[in-house]
């Protein structure tokens, strides 16, 4: 690894040995990220999940709270991240009957010294796991796909928002 690349990935030290990174000169501010994602199923596993009738109960509400204990647990499940104070998880799910498809999206925030991304990221993730674990039982070819940071708000780098919100 160059020293230029070395200075990009914060997670590195001088030496290219992983490291957590030292927030403790960073000031605390709110922070927000909001993320998504997509699982694409069949339209029959579709409408189990929209009627409430799949064999393990209410697909969209257990996913809820999974992903937002998920967000939760985000720095046991990434070796680097920090433990953080999370202020507020929102997780919605929007139905797509049309496509078959069930979108996540999830909004972390904290006051601190660090942002919560990985947070966000996480619980889409997990929502998403959760409805395949859910309903693999009678599809298990659903695909998971884009799962991305739409938007982060707080800190030293200011406000970010994707260019384009799929």
């Amino acid at each position: 690894m160059t020293t230029s690349q070395n200075d990009q990935l914060t997670h590195f030290d001088a030496t290219g040995q992983a490291h957590m990174v030292d927030v403790a000169n960073k000031s605390d501010t709110h922070r927000i990220a909001v993320a998504a994602g997509t699982i694409r199923m069949k339209p029959e596993t579709m409408a189990l999940v929209v009627s409430g009738s799949a064999k393990k109960g209410d697909v969209l509400g257990i996913a809820r709270i999974a992903a937002i204990m998920g967000a939760k647990k985000t720095s046991d499940l990434v070796p680097l991240c920090h433990p953080l104070a999370i202020t507020r998880v929102a997780v919605d799910f929007e139905v797509d009957q049309a496509a078959s498809s069930v979108h996540c999206r999830a909004q972390v925030e904290t006051v601190g010294k660090t942002g919560v991304e990985m947070e966000a990221l996480t619980a889409v993730q997990v929502g998403l796991l959760t409805i395949y674990d859910m309903c693999k039982a009678v599809d298990r070819g659903m695909v998971m796909s884009n799962v991305r940071v739409l938007e982060k708000q707080g800190g030293k780098s200011g406000d970010w928002h994707a260019a384009i919100d799929e």
